[in-house]
C-alpha cells in the first residue's frame, strides 16, 4: 500500500493563535480529500486575513474541536515545546475470518503533518516606565514587534494552505476507488500524548507500519 506523507511547514505561533491556525489547517485539508457533495462554508479567520472552508459537517467540525482541545491543553502542560499533530486517512477493508472473529485491516494511504512551535513572547511592562526622553516606549516596542510577527505568521500560514493544495493536485495515485455514496474517507488526528517519549514511539511505529495493515477487532 502506498501510503503518501506531507510535511507542512513548522509555523511558529502564541498560544492564543493555536485553535484558529490549526482550525484552518485541518479544516482545509479535510475538505480538499471529501468525495462526495458537500456543503461549502466559507470561513474567515479573525486573527488573520484569510478565508478557508469547511465541509459544513457538524460532525467533521465536532471531530476537529474534540482534538484541538485535547492539543491546547497538552500544550498547557510541555510550554514552549516544539509539536506535531497527524492527519491520517485510511482504507478499511475486510479479512477472511479466523476461528475467534472477523479480522478488518486499516491500510493508512496518506499522512500530513502538521508542525507548530509554541511561543511565549515577552510583554509589556505595565505602570508608569520610567525611561528617558526620546527612549523607545517599551509597550510600543512589543506592539510592534507583536504586529512584525502576526504578519510572518499570517504569510507562513497562507504558504501551508498553498502547500495543501499543491500536494492535492500533485499527488493522486496513491488515493483508493470511491466508493458509492461516501463523502468522506476515513481518518484520524493524531496529538502528543502525555509523554513525548511515547509520542515519538507511537510515530516511529506508525511510519515502520506504513504499507503493513494494522489490525483491529
Amino acid at each position: 500500500m502506498n501510503c503518501e506523507i506531507c510535511q507542512l511547514k513548522e509555523l511558529e505561533v502564541e498560544h492564543f493563535e493555536i485553535r484558529e491556525v490549526l482550525r484552518c489547517i485541518l479544516h482545509t485539508i479535510v475538505f480538499h480529500r471529501a468525495l462526495g457533495l458537500v456543503r461549502p462554508k466559507d470561513i474567515d479567520l479573525e486573527l488573520f486575513d484569510i478565508t478557508y472552508v469547511q465541509c459544513g459537517d457538524f460532525e467533521v467540525e465536532k471531530k476537529i474541536d474534540e482534538k484541538i482541545e485535547q492539543f491546547i491543553s497538552w500544550v498547557e502542560k510541555h510550554p514552549n515545546k516544539k509539536s506535531q499533530i497527524c492527519l491520517s486517512f485510511y482504507e478499511v477493508k475486510s479479512k477472511q475470518p479466523s476461528w475467534f472473529k472477523n479480522k478488518i485491516e486499516r491500510l493508512c494511504w496518506e499522512q500530513w503533518y502538521v508542525n507548530l512551535n509554541v511561543t511565549q513572547h515577552r510583554k509589556a511592562h505595565s505602570g508608569k516606565s520610567h525611561h528617558s526622553k526620546g527612549a523607545v516606549d517599551p509597550e510600543e516596542s512589543v506592539s510592534e514587534e507583536r504586529g512584525v510577527r502576526r504578519a510572518a505568521l499570517e504569510a507562513s500560514l497562507r504558504e501551508v494552505l498553498f502547500q495543501i493544495i499543491k500536494f492535492v493536485n500533485e499527488k493522486k495515485d496513491h488515493v483508493p476507488p470511491i466508493s458509492d455514496g461516501v463523502i468522506y474517507f476515513p481518518y484520524e488526528i493524531t496529538i502528543p500524548s502525555s509523554s513525548d517519549s511515547a509520542f515519538g514511539m507511537d510515530m516511529i511505529k506508525r511510519m515502520l507500519q506504513t504499507g503493513h495493515p494494522t489490525m483491529l477487532s
